[in-house]
């Protein structure tokens, strides 16, 4: 970023923050970005807390922390505000110039105080590439909002703005956009340029000016975008992103006080969860997004919880639990839609309970049932899911090699090839991949052969 104009607006002095160095003790600054990151996992936050964040925090370059961080300060310090730590209030930070949020090269000797530099939603690899006109990257400028996902726009960032209806129902179309095109095109190609909407939510809910009626809406807004980043980073096989995304929401929900945002962040890390193998952590998120769910009134979002409870119990092999787990999604999921559904959840119908039910018995290696329920979420599943629809192509594959039986694996393993064709999803790929590993010994039978030539050829076009 380039120095300021003489004649532009001078930074605010940095103001040494003594609570902070005294809380320290004698702890040197690694010693005690160690033990900030030990706190942050107690409660289930990812902070990437280091020597140089404690140097900044108590040199007073970090004003105000971001979310993520201020809920871990609160865990160690019990009772204490912000004010308590040295800190100053949020509302006094927001009305910075907007590219202070965007990390960049200070001019020599100029302090950024952008507080949330080290936010980690700031620190994506994706996230790079200089400011970008917000208007544009929610798509508030007119444009569709999948014009945002063509790539970051080259415009300079407009001047702090208030927040009103449109920014917020911004924020909310990108989510949804996100969505839509998720189910029809699968992660990879959107995680990227998703990114970009994400990074300008949490612009307007840090930077921007709002009335308190507006705030929770917003938050609301950026932490669902959050859970849909979070989510593309899960099926592209960015686990460790994904986690860390879904920690940004959780921290958003908890300041917010929203159950259901909450709610929505357990499941998904339950799920998560399950997939980078530690389905013990699998059962907790779910059980906790249960109890999150329980006053907010729809039976479906409980009954999905609880799939996912039972997904954490199959690959645990406790069938028990899996299955009184399973048993209480059913009878749940029998009492029909409502009002109080999550916009979300959209995709949960009949297809996808008999698919989740599908993978815990998968993991049970019942793979005649896990079979037949894969087969039934193929035949209710509507067109326009793609990815689901590769999914669970290829879970009938893997279904059918537990069985032995080569060619219904490779037939099965053939069919979801021809629907990659047009899906960009790691996490299909890689269970194709894991077939195709399994079957590379048995090219003798005829449909082995045919689906080991058309995988290699995939692979290689890819």
């Amino acid at each position: 970023m380039a120095a300021r104009s003489p004649g532009g607006p001078r930074p605010e002095p940095a103001v040494p923050n003594t609570v902070m160095r005294e809380l320290r003790g004698d702890l040197s600054p690694g010693e005690f970005a160690t033990a900030v990151r030990r706190a942050a996992r107690e409660i289930g936050e990812h902070v990437s807390c280091d020597a140089r964040y404690v140097g900044r925090v108590e040199s007073g370059e970090i004003r105000c922390p971001n979310y993520a961080y201020e809920r871990v300060f609160r865990h160690m310090w019990p009772g204490r505000s912000l004010a308590d730590l040295g800190f100053v209030p949020r509302t006094s930070v927001r009305g910075r110039p907007v590219e202070a949020a965007v990390p960049a090269v200070s001019a020599p000797g100029v302090p950024h105080h952008c507080d949330e530099e080290n936010d980690d939603v700031h620190r994506r690899t994706f996230l790079t590439g200089g400011p970008t006109a917000l208007a544009a990257a929610l798509g508030l400028d007119g444009a569709a909002p999948a014009a945002a996902f063509a790539g970051p726009a080259a415009l300079p960032v407009p001047a702090p703005r208030r927040v009103g209806q449109a920014e917020i129902e911004g924020v909310e179309r990108a989510v949804r956009e996100i969505r839509l095109l998720d189910d029809a095109q699968g992660a990879d190609a959107l995680f990227e340029r998703a990114g970009q909407s994400l990074r300008s939510a949490y612009v307007l809910l840090n930077e921007g000016t709002y009335s308190p009626s507006a705030e929770r809406r917003l938050q609301s807004g950026a932490g669902e975008l959050a859970i849909s980043v979070g989510w593309l980073a899960h099926d592209s096989n960015r686990l460790a992103d994904a986690r860390s995304f879904y920690s940004e929401a959780l921290a958003t929900a908890r300041m917010a006080g929203d159950a259901a945002l909450e709610a929505h962040v357990f499941c998904n890390s339950a799920f998560l969860a399950r997939d980078a193998g530690r389905p013990r952590e699998a059962l907790r998120a779910a059980q906790a997004g249960q109890a999150a769910a329980k006053g907010l009134g729809s039976a479906r979002l409980l009954a999905l919880l609880s799939l996912r409870e039972a997904g954490g119990w199959a690959v645990l092999r406790d069938r028990p639990s899996c299955e009184r787990a399973l048993a209480r999604a059913s009878a749940l999921f029998e009492r029909g839609p409502s009002e109080a559904d999550p916009e979300w959840m959209s995709f949960f119908g009949e297809a996808e309970l008999a698919g989740l039910e599908a993978q815990c018995w998968s993991a049970l290696g019942e793979w005649e049932v896990a079979g037949r329920r894969a087969e039934l979420a193929m035949a209710l599943q509507e067109p326009q899911f793609v990815r689901n629809r590769a999914l669970y192509t290829a879970e009938l594959a893997h279904d059918r090699l537990g069985l032995g039986d080569l060619a219904g694996a490779a037939g099965h393993g053939s069919a979801a090839v021809v629907l990659l064709g047009g899906v960009r999803s790691a996490r299909i790929r890689a269970m194709l991949a894991g077939t195709a590993g399994r079957l590379r010994g048995h090219g003798a039978v005829p449909e082995v052969a045919e689906f080991l030539s058309a995988y290699d050829g995939a692979v290689g076009a890819a």
